[in-house]
C-alpha cells in the first residue's frame, strides 16, 4: 500500500518522498521562505521585504502572487549577496548557480521541502517578466513601486535610483571636457615629470586622459604606479592652474580632496603619497607650484561626505555640496553603489571625479561593482581617433593601433590603464602567479614551479592528513600553525637569504613570532602616560609595522582551513611557544579587527590594532600599575598612535588570520594565502587574483587540492548590474 506522501518502489522496496507541491498563494510562499529563514538559506530582511511587498499589493486591491512573493525575496536575497539586481533570465537558465543556495556551511533541506531551482524550473524569462509587468509593486522607475524592472532585471527601487544616479553623474560629466585654457602647459608639465619619450608611457597617457576629463578612472594592478601617477596627475593640474591664474585671484590653487572607502586604506595611501610628493621637481613646473598644493593627508569617503551615525544620509548632497575642485577615491573597487551614488550627490557640477583601483581585484563587500563595471572595456582601450591624436599631442608618445577604435564608447575615452609593473618582474612568482590567475590560466607547469620553489618569493605548502599535534583540532592545520609562527624561511629557495627587490636586500620571511618578539623584547622602561608618551608611541608604531609583515588570508570564515578555527590554533601555536599568555580575552600581543564603524571612537570597519601592557595605571600607593590598551595606528596618516581601552571596544575579532575581503586596501611583505579543501561559491579568480597580490615581497600558497585552486581560477565573479549598459 502506499500513503498519501509517498509510495513504495516494487523492486528496490525503498520509500521515496515525493517533494511538496509548488506554493499556490502568497501566504505559501512567505511560509516557504520563513522556513528558509529559519535554516539560514536567506534574511529575515529578505522574507520581511517580500511580506511588505504582498502588503503593499494587498491593500491596492490586487492579490499578491506565490511568484511575487518569491521574487521580490530573491532580489533583496541578491542584494544581499552583492548584486544590484536579480535578473531573471539567468534565475530560469540557471537558478542555484545565480542564487547559490543553500549558502556555505548551511546543511540540506529535508528531501520532501522544495528546492530554488524547483521553484522556477517550469517557467521561463519571458514568463516572469510578463508576471512582473502585471503587478502594481512593479514599475519602471517612473512610480514610486517597491520593485523596478528594466529588462530582466529586477531591482529594489532604492538601488535601481542608486544606480541611475551614478550613470547621470558620469554621463554629465562626460559631456564637456574639462577646462584648460592652454594645453601646451600641460605638456610642459608632463614632459617634466616623465620625460620624453616616443614609447607609450601609459602613466603619462593617463595623466593626460584624465587632464582632459571631468571623470577618470585610473586602473591597473600591483606595483603599476596609481599612486605615482595620481601625484603627477595634481601636480600638472596644479602647474596649469597656476601658470594660468590672474593676478587678480586669492588662490592660484585647485581645491583637491584626497579618499580612500576605509581607514586602513587612507592610511596606506597617505604614507606612500607623501613621499611621492617629496620627489616631485615642482621647481621645474609651469607656474612653480608650492609643495602645499599637492595635499598628503587622505580621509575616509564617510568622513569626506559627513556620515549621520544612524542615517544613510550625508551632511554633503546636492543641497550642501562639497567645497572642492578635484576629488579622488583610492582603492575604488571596494567603492558600493549606494556610497558612490552618495559621492555623485555631493560633487559640484564643475568639480573633476578620479578613480583609482584595480579592476581585476575583489568588488565591495556590498552591492555593487562599480569600477568593474567602469573598466569592462579597459583592456583594449577603445580610444577614439580623435582622443588618440589628442593624446600623442599633449603626451607626445603614439598609441598602439590596437587601442585605436572608431567605434569606441563615451566611457572608453576617461578610462586608463597602467599596463607595466614596477614591482614584478618576469622573475617573480608573485607577478607571474597573478597574471595566470588574472587570466583564468593557471596550468600544471606553473604549479610544479611553485612546488619546487623556482621562484625565490613563493612557497607551496600542502597540509598533510596525519595527526593533529596536541593543542590543534585539524590535523590538517598544524602544518599552517607552526607555518604563522615562523613564516617558514627554510620552505623558500635559499630560506629567503640574499633577495635583492630593486637592487636592495630584503630580510628573509617572518611570522607572527617576528612582531610577539619585539612586544615582549622592545618594551620602554616603566614610566606614566603624561612625561613619556613618545617613547610608548614609537614601541607601538614598531609593533603594528612588524605586525604587518605577515598575515594568513582565507577565502572562508568556517571550517578547518577558515578564519574562525584558524584565529583559535594559531593563537593556541603561539601560546604553546611561549609567546602570548592565553588565547580567550584580552592579553598582551592580541591583535584585533574593528568589525563595525565607531564614529565615537574613530574607528572605522578594518581598523587593525594591536594589544599592549602599558603601566599607566597607579595604585592606591601611586606605584605604576600594568593595563591594557589597544594601539591602532591614526587614519589621518599621520603617523600617531591612538591608544584605546578594551572595554570601549564593542564589535571586533581577533585577527591573526582574515578573510581575502577584509585584507582590500592593505599590503603585507609576507602573505599567507589559504586555499580551503572543498570548492565554495566564493573561491573565485577574484578573490584568488586579490589575496596573491597582498603580497608585496613573500607568498606562501596552502593548498589542500590542486585541483580546488585551478578549478577556482577558471571561473569568475559575475555582479548583475546594469551600469555598463546605461554609459552605452
Amino acid at each position: 500500500m502506499t500513503g498519501e506522501s509517498g509510495y513504495i518502489q516494487d523492486l528496490f522496496d525503498t520509500a521515496v518522498v515525493e517533494p511538496a507541491p509548488l506554493p499556490r498563494t502568497a501566504a505559501e510562499a512567505l511560509a516557504l521562505l520563513d522556513d528558509w529563514v529559519e535554516r539560514d538559506w536567506i534574511r529575515a530582511l529578505d522574507h520581511a521585504f517580500a511580506a511588505f511587498v504582498c502588503k503593499i499589493v494587498d491593500e491596492r486591491g490586487e492579490q499578491p502572487s506565490a511568484m511575487l512573493a518569491l521574487l521580490a525575496a530573491m532580489a533583496s536575497h541578491q542584494v544581499g549577496r552583492g548584486h544590484v539586481c536579480l535578473d531573471v533570465r539567468h534565475l530560469c537558465q540557471a537558478t542555484e548557480p545565480t542564487l547559490v543556495l543553500p549558502p556555505e556551511g548551511v546543511g540540506s533541506l529535508p528531501a520532501d521541502s522544495l528546492q530554488p531551482s524547483d521553484l522556477f524550473a517550469d517557467v521561463s524569462p519571458d514568463e516572469l517578466v510578463s508576471h512582473l509587468n502585471q503587478s502594481c509593486a512593479v514599475g519602471n522607475g517612473e512610480l514610486a513601486t517597491p520593485l523596478v524592472l528594466d529588462g530582466s532585471r529586477l531591482y529594489l527601487r532604492r538601488f535601481w535610483r542608486y544606480e541611475q544616479a551614478i550613470a547621470a553623474g558620469i554621463r554629465k560629466r562626460l559631456e564637456t571636457h574639462a577646462e584648460m585654457t592652454d594645453t601646451s602647459l600641460l605638456a610642459r608639465a608632463l614632459d617634466t615629470l616623465f620625460g620624453t619619450s616616443q614609447e607609450p608611457d601609459y602613466q603619462k597617457l593617463a595623466c593626460a586622459l584624465a587632464a582632459r576629463n571631468r571623470f577618470s578612472v585610473i586602473t591597473g594592478g600591483p606595483g603599476t604606479g596609481k599612486t605615482t601617477t595620481v601625484v603627477n596627475l595634481l601636480a600638472a593640474l596644479q602647474s596649469v592652474a597656476c601658470e594660468s591664474a590672474g593676478t587678480d585671484d586669492a588662490s592660484p590653487y585647485l581645491r583637491i580632496r584626497l579618499s580612500a572607502p576605509t581607514g586602513k586604506a587612507a592610511a596606506r595611501l597617505s604614507e606612500s603619497i607623501g613621499g611621492a610628493v617629496d620627489r616631485l621637481p615642482l621647481e621645474k613646473l609651469p607656474g612653480r607650484p608650492d609643495k602645499s598644493a599637492i595635499p598628503t593627508q587622505v580621509t575616509t569617503l564617510h568622513r569626506l561626505l559627513g556620515s549621520r551615525p544612524g542615517s544613510r544620509s550625508f551632511r554633503h548632497n546636492e543641497d550642501n555640496p562639497l567645497p572642492l575642485d578635484i576629488l579622488v577615491i583610492d582603492e575604488a573597487s571596494m567603492v558600493d553603489v549606494d556610497l558612490m551614488a552618495s559621492v555623485f550627490a555631493a560633487l559640484p557640477d564643475k568639480a573633476r571625479l578620479i578613480m583609482l583601483g584595480d579592476k581585476d581585484q575583489l568588488a565591495s563587500v556590498d552591492a555593487g561593482a562599480v569600477l568593474g563595471e567602469l573598466c569592462q572595456r579597459a583592456d583594449h582601450a577603445h580610444y577614439l581617433p580623435a582622443t588618440a591624436q589628442w593624446l600623442e599631442s599633449v603626451a607626445g608618445c603614439q598609441l598602439p593601433p590596437e587601442q585605436v577604435d572608431a567605434d569606441g564608447l563615451p566611457l572608453d575615452q576617461a578610462v586608463a590603464m597602467l599596463r607595466k609593473s614596477y614591482r614584478f618582474d618576469e622573475h617573480s612568482g608573485i607577478g607571474v602567479l597573478a597574471s595566470a590567475t588574472n587570466a583564468g590560466r593557471l596550468d600544471r607547469q606553473l604549479i610544479a614551479q611553485c612546488r619546487e620553489q623556482n621562484f625565490e618569493d613563493v612557497a607551496w605548502l600542502v597540509p598533510d592528513g596525519g595527526s593533529a599535534r596536541p593543542g590543534i583540532n585539524e590535523p590538517g592545520v598544524a602544518l599552517l600553525a607552526d607555518h604563522a609562527l615562523t613564516g617558514s624561511p627554510e620552505r623558500f629557495r635559499n630560506s629567503g637569504a640574499g633577495r635583492l627587490v630593486n637592487d636592495r636586500p630584503i630580510d628573509p620571511p617572518v611570522g607572527y613570532g617576528h612582531y610577539l618578539d619585539i612586544v615582549r623584547g622592545h618594551k620602554p622602561a616603566s614610566g606614566n602616560e603624561a612625561d613619556e608618551r613618545e617613547p610608548w608611541d614609537a614601541w607601538a608604531t614598531d609593533v603594528l609595522t612588524a605586525f604587518n609583515h605577515f598575515k594568513v588570508l582565507c577565502a572562508l570564515r568556517q571550517g578547518p582551513f577558515g578564519v574562525e578555527g584558524l584565529n583559535r590554533e594559531i593563537a593556541e601555536r603561539l601560546r604553546r611557544a611561549g609567546l602570548i599568555d592565553r588565547t580567550e580575552g584580552w592579553y598582551a600581543g592580541r591583535p584585533v579587527l574593528i568589525t563595525g564603524n565607531d564614529y565615537n571612537l574613530g574607528l572605522m570597519n578594518g581598523d587593525i590594532g594591536v594589544t599592549l601592557s602599558v603601566p599607566w595605571d597607579r595604585n592606591d600607593a601611586g606605584e605604576p600599575v600594568e593595563t591594557l590598551r589597544v594601539a591602532f595606528p591614526s587614519s589621518d596618516g599621520s603617523g600617531t598612535i591612538r591608544w584605546i581601552s578594551p572595554s570601549r571596544l564593542q564589535s571586533l575579532e581577533t585577527v591573526y588570520a582574515m578573510t581575502v575581503h577584509k585584507s582590500q586596501g592593505s599590503e603585507f611583505t609576507h602573505a599567507c594565502l589559504v586555499i580551503p579543501d572543498r570548492l565554495t561559491p566564493v573561491l573565485t579568480r577574484e578573490l584568488a587574483y586579490t589575496g596573491i597580490t597582498r603580497a608585496r615581497h613573500w607568498l606562501s600558497l596552502v593548498v589542500s587540492q590542486e585541483g580546488v585552486l585551478k578549478e577556482a581560477v577558471g571561473r569568475g565573479v559575475i555582479r548583475a548590474s546594469g551600469l555598463a549598459r546605461l554609459l552605452v
